[in-house]
């Protein structure tokens, strides 16, 4: 078993640490992947909730970001990314009148994928500021989107004499693939997703409505994908820039995961237990329960294969004789998550760190941004 210890003692704990260069490979690596897809790149920024690391991801050559709700497009806009997709429903007049607001000063689009969701849109915008939107279809997370095609044709009919809305295309989501026994069976999943996803953008052409915009994308998909079906222009994955241990397990290889929580060992009482100083508030309680991206415990130790066992809120549990033998009381050890993205959602700031030295502050301008 590799040492356990972290680079980083120095650190006060509990911290939200970020690898400068496995950060940068992430990046890079799936930029190229798009464009040899011959596709557009728009990372999910709901991973980071970072303006600085969106920033990177567009010098790298991405389009623009995805975000998944207003707030999170406002604080974005406001650290100057001007080109931003809500992945999401907006429904409601107060949301609705903030996005009229801030479409006046950056290029933004959301979602819908219902008729009501679009009359209120109609009366919310206007030909001076129209909205533009996507309609999301449903392609097996069973969750939001379009099931029905006849409901589709609804949607497409009544935006083919819509004043206040440009249609923009189609968006899709296929997270459910995260449960896909082996990998060739996510990318089978995946196929059926974009296929599903094509199949109502067609329908939308022939009524009338062509799709500048077909979006799709998941991480473990995006990277384990050889390419995309004729029609699809925008790959969307989120957690590939910074991955946590079930994305690792799906590739087989924790060597892509940029981010983990730095904690220190406050106690020792068991000859196999010990106590780390951060819990479900700086680590969550989440766990992936089946599938190539299945996790054991609350994550993992780095250089280790030591899983921790339980979180409470402020306590990570841990029982590993080694480990007990080869620490002692305030070393510091990092966690890998096994869900990035409501990770960074605890932290109100993340440390880029590189060879045992921070080397910048990200703050997590995000953090909190629900509505």
């Amino acid at each position: 078993m590799p040492g356990p210890l972290s680079p980083y003692q120095s650190i006060d704990t509990p911290a939200l640490l970020i690898d400068r260069e496995i950060l940068l490979r992430n990046i890079g690596d799936m930029q190229r992947r798009a464009d040899s897809f011959g596709v557009a790149l728009r990372p999910h920024t709901k991973t980071h909730k970072c303006p600085d690391i969106a920033k990177m991801q567009l010098d790298a050559g991405a389009r623009g970001i995805a975000v998944a709700k207003p707030g999170e497009a406002e604080a974005m806009a406001s650290a100057g990314l001007s080109d931003i997709f809500i992945a999401n429903e907006v429904v409601g007049a107060h949301k609705l009148e903030r996005l009229r607001s801030l479409s006046g000063s950056i290029r933004l689009s959301f979602g819908a994928d219902s008729l009501e969701a679009l009359e209120q849109i109609e009366t919310v915008f206007s030909s001076s500021c129209p909205a533009h939107v996507l309609i999301e279809i449903e392609t097996g997370e069973r969750r939001s989107g379009v099931a029905d095609p006849a409901q589709f044709d609804v949607l497409v009919d009544f935006l083919k004499q819509a004043r206040h809305i440009v249609f923009e295309g189609v968006f899709s989501h296929e997270g459910f693939t995260y449960q896909a026994a082996t990998q060739a069976e996510c990318l089978r999943q995946f196929e059926e997703s974009q296929r599903r996803t094509l199949d109502f953008a067609h329908r939308a052409s022939a009524r009338g409505l062509p799709c500048r915009t077909v979006s799709v994308g998941a991480t473990p998909t995006a990277w384990l994908a050889q390419g995309l079906l004729p029609g699809v222009t925008e790959l969307r994955p989120g957690t590939y820039a910074l991955m946590d241990a079930a994305q690792g397990n799906a590739l087989g290889s924790h060597e892509r995961c940029a981010a983990t929580v730095l904690t220190a060992v406050i106690s020792k009482p068991t000859p196999d237990r010990l106590i780390g100083d951060v819990g479900a508030k700086g680590l969550t309680a989440q766990t992936r329960p089946a599938g190539i991206c299945k996790t054991d415990g609350y994550g993992i130790v780095k250089g280790t294969d030591v899983h921790p066992f339980a979180v409470y809120d402020e306590h990570l549990i841990l029982y590993s004789a080694a480990l007990h033998d080869a620490l002692r009381i305030g070393d510091k050890i990092e966690i890998i998550p096994n869900h990035i993205c409501p990770v960074c959602n605890l932290y109100d700031q993340a440390l880029l760190v590189s060879g045992g030295q921070i080397v910048r502050v990200l703050s997590i301008a995000c953090r909190g941004r629900l509505q």
